[in-house]
C-alpha cells in the first residue's frame, strides 16, 4: 500500500513538471512585444465595448503597479474577470491576450492560459473535488485559468454538493492566490447571474464584469473575409452577395443560442471543403481555380 502510495505521489508530481516544462516551452515560443499584443487586440473584428473595457482595465492595473512601485496606497482589487455573452464572441481569444498582456506589465509570472470545464474540476467521489481543483489552481499559477460555462459547476443547485465543493476551493483560491493568477470564468449572460449567486463569496471576488456582444453581420462578413484572405482564398463578388443576405438573415432571426464566430467557422470550412470537390478533377488547374470560391460552393439553404 506504501509503496503503491509513493508510486502515485511520483507519478503525479513527475506528471506537474512535465506539465511545467511544457507551459515554459510555449511561453518561450510567445515573444510579442506589449505594443504587439495590444495590436492583436485592436485587430480583432467588432468588439469595441469590449476592447475599450480591456484598454480601461490595462491602464489601472498599469497605474496600480507604478503607485506600489513607489510606496503609494493602492486598491486591494482582484484581477479576475467575467466575460458574459453568446458563444463565438471572441471570450477566449481575448482571455489569452489579457493573459499576455498581464505578463508584459508585470501582473503575472508567466502569462500561460489554461481552460478548463466543468469535468475538469469535479471528480466522481466525495472529498475529490477539492483536490482536483487544487491541481488544476497549482497548473495555473502565474497565467490565467479560463472556465467557459462556469455556471455548469452549479448547474444541479439543490442536489450537486460536488459543484458545492467545487465553488469553495475555487473561492478560496481567487482569494489565495490573487497576487499571481488571473481567473476569468465565461458564459452566457443570464446563467452567469445564477452562478455568481449561488455563492456569497464569489461575486465580490470579481472586480470587472464584460459584456461580448453579439456580432453584426457586416461584422460577421468581414470575419469570413478575412479568414478566406488569411489562407489564400477569395470569394466571387456573387457569392459575397448570398453570404451577405445570407447572414443579415441569421443575424435578424437569431435566438439565444446565435453562435457567432462560430456559425462563421463553419460557412468557412463548407465552402473550402465544397471547392476542393469542385476543383479536384479539374484538368490543367489554374492558381485562380484553387483559391476561388465562388457561389457553386455554397450550398447552404438561403430562405
Amino acid at each position: 500500500m506504501a509503496n503503491a502510495l509513493k508510486g502515485s505521489l511520483i507519478e503525479y508530481y513527475g506528471y506537474l513538471k512535465i506539465l511545467d516544462i511544457c507551459n515554459q516551452d510555449k511561453l518561450k515560443d510567445d515573444i510579442r512585444t506589449l505594443q504587439e499584443l495590444l495590436n492583436d487586440l485592436d485587430e480583432l473584428i467588432g468588439l469595441g465595448n469590449v476592447k475599450e473595457k480591456v484598454y480601461n482595465l490595462i491602464d489601472y492595473q498599469k497605474v496600480q503597479k507604478m503607485r506600489r512601485d513607489k510606496n503609494l496606497q493602492t486598491t486591494k482589487s482582484t484581477l479576475h474577470l467575467a466575460f458574459t455573452g453568446n458563444p463565438g464572441t471572441g471570450k477566449t481569444t481575448v482571455a489569452r491576450i489579457v493573459g499576455r498582456i498581464y505578463k508584459q506589465i508585470g501582473l503575472l509570472s508567466k502569462g500561460h492560459f489554461v481552460e478548463v470545464s466543468r469535468t475538469d474540476l469535479i471528480a466522481g467521489y466525495q472529498g475529490q473535488t477539492a483536490l482536483k481543483v487544487k491541481k488544476v489552481i497549482e497548473k495555473a499559477k502565474g497565467g490565467v485559468l479560463f472556465i467557459d460555462e462556469a455556471y455548469s459547476i452549479t448547474e444541479n443547485d439543490h442536489s450537486d454538493s460536488y459543484g458545492r465543493e467545487c465553488l469553495t476551493e475555487l473561492t478560496k483560491a481567487l482569494e489565495d492566490y490573487r497576487d499571481d493568477l488571473v481567473v476569468i470564468v465565461a458564459g452566457y449572460t443570464e446563467p452567469m447571474k445564477k452562478f455568481f449567486d449561488s455563492n456569497p463569496g464569489l461575486k465580490s471576488r470579481f472586480n470587472t464584469f464584460i459584456e461580448f456582444e453579439d456580432y453584426k453581420a457586416t461584422e460577421l462578413e468581414e470575419i469570413l473575409i478575412t479568414m478566406c484572405r488569411n489562407n489564400d482564398y477569395v470569394l466571387s463578388e456573387e457569392l459575397r452577395i448570398n453570404i451577405r443576405y445570407f447572414l443579415e438573415k441569421q443575424v435578424s432571426n437569431k435566438n439565444e443560442n446565435f453562435a457567432n464566430g462560430r456559425m462563421v467557422r463553419n460557412i468557412y470550412d463548407d465552402l473550402v471543403m465544397n471547392h476542393a470537390r469542385r476543383v479536384v478533377d479539374i484538368d490543367d488547374v489554374s492558381r485562380e481555380d484553387l483559391s476561388l470560391i465562388t457561389d457553386k460552393d455554397f450550398v447552404l439553404k438561403i430562405e
